[in-house]
């Protein structure tokens, strides 16, 4: 008898030269992304907002081009020549009710976003002042698509399971991507690349604003721009606001706007704020001072070492600050290791300083400022790495804000798919489990008495769990074409 070949020492099957016949496609996820496109009314969103850009003949609407971009990117392209993909689908052509755009066009659609004479402009300004770093005014184009990111984030917010949170706090922090473009600036961190501004509305976990940037533009230089703007896009409901940043939002002009109660460009009333103090010379005088018995522990590491807190002796003298400006709360944070064990710099504590407006305790300030941590590093990592938003497609920055801005908007998307999605075990999911549960699906067009089918390769019990995610994307179904 002949000997059983085990199974993974074969491949069962005869690879056939011809492919299946009818539309059939491996990316069955275009549905998926589509419906909620739609249902998230960005179509429209796009064509009115972006209205002003220059429409070629025979060229597709706005709409069109961001759904082919953000299908693009939450399937997993990796960058705008990945786009080419879905234009030689048929079955994508036929879900979409469009031919996709080509990678060429959308780049020539990104160029739209970019203005020479601006870039110019700006850096003439920046080099009378002897600067070397500047940040050119946004396109009107840029603005339009800042518009559609802001609805985008409030449309996902909808979604959540307790509706549209009445609480907002916002997180501020830019982040480096790495580019090796003739245009890409030096950064801090030695690499060539860029720094855009990103702010977060923490409870719903969606980007609100984005502000793109050079690789040489400090994190510090000008913060009150993208904090305006992720304010001005968050909904008129909200009954309570915050706003969490690191060091480089302790800054002058920022923190004045936030204390102002009747804020220029900014919601009327209270925003809790927890920011990064800078360690300047004489606030770290100012919390080595504190007496022992002021210290107090809430909290220890698993080495041993204590969280400490302490509220600080300290008001900064600016000339910037207005003599009728309020002092500022400063907290000390004190980390403090074991008797015997030292730091890696030979010292046994370290002293950092958080700057607020908030009374509570010194402890639930700090841990609530370091909350931050998990919503605004979260979302830079998902950005670059599970999108496309780290590489840049062109040498014109207007191109790449835009890039930028359309990955943030898929961002928004797959937060309000993982809002909608009924499987419990997709509420907190990263966006590559979520697209391997969701948009990893083979499909199958039919054609019988002039109405069109779409079926996938998956269980009932999956088809089942897409339906009702579909209820919470509302849209107009008409199956013929």
């Amino acid at each position: 008898m002949r000997p059983t070949t085990p199974a993974q020492s074969k491949i069962p099957y005869e690879v056939a030269v011809e492919p299946m016949d009818g539309l059939v496609t491996g990316l069955g996820g275009v549905a998926v992304i589509s419906r909620a496109f739609r249902g998230m009314q960005l179509p429209g969103l796009f064509d009115a907002n972006l209205a002003d850009l220059r429409v070629i003949a025979k060229g597709f609407p706005q709409g069109q081009l961001g759904e082919t971009v953000c299908t693009a990117l939450l399937l997993g392209a990796d960058c705008v020549a990945d786009i080419d993909q879905l234009a030689g689908d048929l079955a994508v052509e036929k879900m979409l009710g469009y031919k996709p755009p080509r990678a060429r066009r959308v780049r020539d659609w990104l160029e739209r976003f970019h203005d020479e004479e601006a870039v110019d402009e700006a850096r003439a300004q920046a080099q009378q002042l002897g600067l070397k770093a500047f940040i050119p005014e946004p396109t009107a184009g840029l603005r339009g698509l800042q518009r559609v990111l802001g609805a985008s984030a409030r449309e996902a917010a909808k979604r959540l399971a307790c509706g549209t949170p009445r609480v907002a706090t916002v997180d501020l922090d830019a982040t480096i991507t790495e580019s090796e473009k003739r245009a890409a600036q030096w950064t801090y961190e030695g690499t060539r690349g860029y720094q855009p501004v990103v702010a977060v509305w923490a409870e719903a976990g969606v980007v609100v604003a984005a502000e793109y940037r050079d690789g040489n533009v400090p994190a510090a230089m000008a913060p009150l721009t993208c904090a305006k703007l992720a304010f001005s896009e968050l909904p008129a409901g909200c009954e309570r606001l915050g706003f969490r940043g690191d060091s480089a939002c302790d800054e002058g002009k920022l923190l004045a706007w936030l204390d102002d109660e009747k804020r220029e460009g900014g919601p009327a009333g209270r925003i809790g704020y927890a920011i990064s103090a800078r360690m300047c010379p004489e606030l770290k005088a100012a919390s080595v001072a504190v007496a022992e018995t002021s210290w107090r522990t809430f909290g220890h590491d698993a080495d041993g070492t204590l969280r400490q807190w302490a509220d600080l002796d300290y008001v900064p003298g600016l000339a910037s600050e207005h003599r009728s400006a309020r002092p500022r709360r400063y907290v000390g944070l004190r980390f403090l290791k074991p008797q015997g064990e030292l730091f890696n710099d030979g010292a046994d504590r370290k002293h950092f300083a958080v700057v607020t407006n908030r009374s509570e305790v010194g402890a639930k300030v700090i841990e609530w400022h370091r909350e931050k941590a998990g919503t605004i590093e979260h979302t830079h990592d998902e950005l670059k790495n599970a999108l496309a938003a780290g590489a840049p497609p062109s040498q014109k920055f207007g191109a790449n804000a835009a890039w930028f801005a359309l990955n943030a908007i898929a961002y928004n998307m797959a937060a309000a798919l993982r809002a909608a999605v009924p499987a419990p075990e997709l509420a907190d999911a990263r966006l590559k489990r979520l697209r391997f549960h969701l948009f990893t699906v083979g499909a199958r067009l039919t054609r019988f008495s002039r109405k069109i089918t779409l079926r996938f390769a998956a269980t009932r019990a999956w088809i089942a769990q897409l339906l009702r995610l579909f209820d919470a994307f509302p849209c107009r179904v008409q199956p013929t074409g």
